[in-house]
């Protein structure tokens, strides 16, 4: 293995590097206070400033008042140096995001999908509404990121199947790419709650954790070691076919709704076992919502031992430490419902991990997706600043 001399060029781009990372982490900063944070003298702290100001990278942002002598200027990044897109597409709708190099969200759209005939020209009038929204050049987005809900091949990036969206399949990303750009990304959508859980949420901090994604479909997201765990195919975290002692096994693996666990605690049964316990019929999470506010602890409990079936077999194989549950369900049951599973797993499974309720507000899906452009962009434009 071959190492790369501590060049004086090499050490100001990773100074310029980390110099950028620390004003979008902690906001403006005056020289002084980014000397400290990086261990560089004034001096040098000066210098780096300037040359990344003078690459665009870096503007002023006001002052700050000291005790005597003249106030501090203060620098952050230039949030108008680049920008980002993500969207999530579902079948009936795609939703697309522009936020620029800081973070800040400066559009959002939701599109029809029946305004164009392919998945490539779904993104595009996308992508092209809520540039025109945000009145930003298209030109300018440094990294595209999509949420669907199909299996994503991390090796080559192609959705490889996708029960709900069938547009989706091998041949789309290079579509994408031809029409928009190389940064073009295509991510399982789960995967991505994770990263915005990771960002944002209750597993802020948290290296080693899961995703137990609850709705029309079941979804893990793995995330271990701090990054996410996809699996060789991509087809990590399918928890609706995990095979459920007392539900049948699927006939045909086309059908979604035939796999164990989705029989378990998928709609149809959580409709069935509601009028057990004396609730009219409603969607599956109007559901839980009635039953945490009415105190109907027996649906509750019913409901967190299905889940549990599902967190403990994740449990005992990876031993994650904390699930987080997400989707409607997951949401609509909120910290009652997280408490109950965390109990009923503890009951069938050597292994106690907590389970907390998601804390990410907004769309998870499409934060995340934001998360996943805005690394990829910062990855570009801090990285070539020498």
């Amino acid at each position: 293995m071959s190492l790369r001399p501590g060049t004086p060029r090499l050490l100001r781009q990773m100074n310029d590097r980390a110099a950028l990372e620390l004003l979008v982490a902690h906001g403006p900063l005056t020289r002084g206070e980014l000397g400290e944070l990086t261990g560089l003298s004034r001096v040098t702290s000066g210098q780096l400033l300037a040359r990344l100001e003078e690459r665009g990278l870096v503007t002023m942002a006001g002052e700050r008042p000291g005790g005597r002598g003249p106030n501090a200027a203060l620098y952050a990044v230039d949030p108008t140096s680049a920008y980002v897109a993500a969207l999530v597409v579902v079948p009936d709708s795609v939703t697309a995001a522009v936020a620029d190099i800081a973070g800040t969200v400066v559009a959002e759209v939701t599109v029809d999908p029946s305004e164009a005939a392919d998945p490539v020209g779904i993104v595009r009038n996308a992508v092209l509404r809520a540039c025109a929204t945000a009145s930003v050049d298209m030109a300018r987005l440094r990294s595209f990121v999509i949420g669907t809900r199909g299996v994503v091949d991390p090796a080559t990036g192609d959705v490889r199947y996708s029960f709900d969206l069938p547009a989706w399949h091998v041949g789309v990303l290079a579509g994408l790419r031809a029409e928009l750009g190389g940064s073009v990304v295509i991510e399982n959508d789960v995967n991505l709650v994770a990263l915005a859980e990771q960002a944002y949420g209750v597993a802020k901090g948290v290296d080693d954790f899961v995703i137990l994604w609850t709705g029309v479909g079941q979804g893990l997201g793995v995330m271990l070691g701090g990054r996410l765990h996809r699996g060789i195919s991509g087809g990590a975290g399918e928890l609706g076919w995990l095979p459920v002692p007392g539900e049948p096994l699927p006939a045909d693996v086309t059908d979604p709704q035939s796999g164990s666990f989705q029989r378990l605690v998928g709609n149809t049964a959580l409709a069935e076992i509601a009028t057990g316990y004396g609730l009219d019929a409603a969607p599956a999470a109007d559901l839980v919502c009635t039953a945490v506010a009415t105190g109907n602890s027996g649906f509750l409990e019913d409901l967190a031992r299905r889940l549990a079936v599902g967190a403990a077999a994740v449990a005992v194989v990876l031993d994650p430490g904390l699930v987080v549950l997400s989707g409607d369900i997951g949401r609509a049951g909120g910290w009652e419902l997280a408490r109950r599973v965390e109990e009923a797993v503890a009951r069938i499974c050597p292994s106690r991990p907590k389970v907390a309720v998601t804390q990410v507000e907004g769309d998870p899906i499409l934060r995340g997706a934001l998360v996943a452009a805005l690394d990829q962009a910062r990855e570009q434009v801090f990285s070539s600043t020498v």
